[in-house]
């Protein structure tokens, strides 16, 4: 871990993004960016489009944390800020909802279906790039969907309700998305949200190291 910031500190030239608390480097999107609002407040730019200096970190709550508490934004904004406490949450919950969000586009475009037979139905075709998996869900249910599957990356951070909500159903367990962008960029939010969920039954199991890059394909 770093400390003080370097002098010609630049986190925002070149093809990659270095983290301000580990100096490592990344793709932006699997990173996350903050900048200081006017009014001197540390706010998430998930969608790394907000004007300002940008402070990139890594993807991961600790990370979060040690930047809050030692100062870090400070030093890479080089000015006073506020930090809000609640910033790792707030991260958390809006990857969450942008989760939620990316799947419903792809149900409005065609590309996702749900339930366990049309899941297991686009399994077997080799239709499906990405299979989500309610948090809440059954992980032997989950085995039997997956029985005989290729490596496909596996989403587990949506509740029931939360994929009830995106497919207009009294509850969803299963769901898949067709190979593309959308399918892609889910992996990449889901790879954030992992690194930075707060446990518990939102912790989502592991997926192919590559799944951005295979979801997309």
């Amino acid at each position: 871990m770093s400390g003080d910031l370097p002098e010609a500190y630049d986190d925002e030239k070149g093809p990659l993004r270095r983290c301000a608390v580990t100096r490592e480097q990344g793709q932006p999107s699997l990173m996350i960016r903050f900048v200081v609002s006017p009014s001197g407040v540390v706010v998430p730019d998930l969608d790394a489009r907000l004007p300002g200096r940008g402070i990139w970190l890594s993807a991961r709550r600790d990370v979060i944390e040690q930047a809050r508490k030692r100062g870090v934004f400070a030093r890479a904004a080089r000015c006073q800020v506020t930090v809000p406490e609640d910033l790792s949450a707030q991260v958390e919950a809006g990857l969450l909802r942008r989760m939620v969000e990316l799947l419903g586009l792809a149900r409005r475009a065609g590309q996702s279906i749900s339930g366990f037979m049309k899941v297991r139905e686009w399994v077997a075709q080799r239709r499906a790039a990405v299979i989500v998996h309610a948090s809440d869900g059954s992980g032997d249910e989950l085995g039997r969907l997956m029985s005989g599957a290729r490596d496909l990356p596996v989403v587990e951070a949506l509740s029931t309700e939360d994929l009830a909500k995106v497919f207009g159903r009294e509850r969803v367990v299963n769901a898949a998305l067709a190979a593309g962008v959308l399918a892609s960029r889910l992996c990449c939010e889901n790879k954030r949200f992992s690194g930075v969920a707060d446990g518990g039954s939102r912790v989502r199991r592991t997926f192919p190291a590559d799944g951005c890059e295979q979801a997309g394909q």
